[in-house]
């Protein structure tokens, strides 16, 4: 098993020391889903929530909750993001909006959880802004895609749907 960096010899909560580190390009991909009733997704993708643009108000929050990201997780280092995407694909079939959150920085650690966080914030932005229309959304299958940069090299989930099959480059 490999060593757990966020904690001392003792056990103890520790942030980790990167000052040593090369500063690298940095990039991490994640996605989740927020899975609602048909009518609950017509209106997202009609425009017509009453509290607004659902999804133009996720994105922004998503964006707003990768740069906060060391403020919300505690051992986190505050990282000069470069560049934060918040994406969404209506899927009809499977009643959910997908979120998918690209992050990236020149940095000396990567950027997984501000992806994930962003992936997170924007998830509970949707249900915030449509939970008049329902309050049974649920909000799953937070995961990270990919990485890139770095020490350990490049990692790319396979199979995303089942969280098997996860590979490094």
């Amino acid at each position: 098993m490999a060593e757990l960096t966020h904690l001392d010899k003792d056990g103890r909560a520790s942030m980790v020391d990167v000052g040593n580190k090369e500063t690298t390009s940095r990039e991490a991909v994640a996605e989740g889903s927020v899975y609602m009733a048909p009518a609950t997704l017509s209106a997202i993708r009609d425009g017509a929530v009453p509290k607004g643009d659902v999804l133009a108000s996720a994105r922004i929050a998503g964006i707003m909750a990768a740069k906060r990201t060391p403020d919300l997780i505690p051992l986190c280092h505050p990282l000069p993001l470069t560049k934060i995407s918040i994406d969404f694909e209506i899927d009809e079939p499977e009643n959910r909006v997908i979120i998918t959150a690209a992050v990236r920085c020149k940095g000396r650690t990567g950027v997984e959880m501000e992806a994930l966080t962003a992936v997170s914030v924007a998830a509970l932005t949707i249900y915030d802004m449509a939970k008049a229309l329902e309050k049974t959304m649920t909000i799953g299958d937070v995961q990270l895609l990919q990485k890139r940069g770095g020490k350990s090299g490049d990692w790319q989930r396979s199979g995303a749907a089942s969280g098997q099959g996860d590979t490094a480059k």
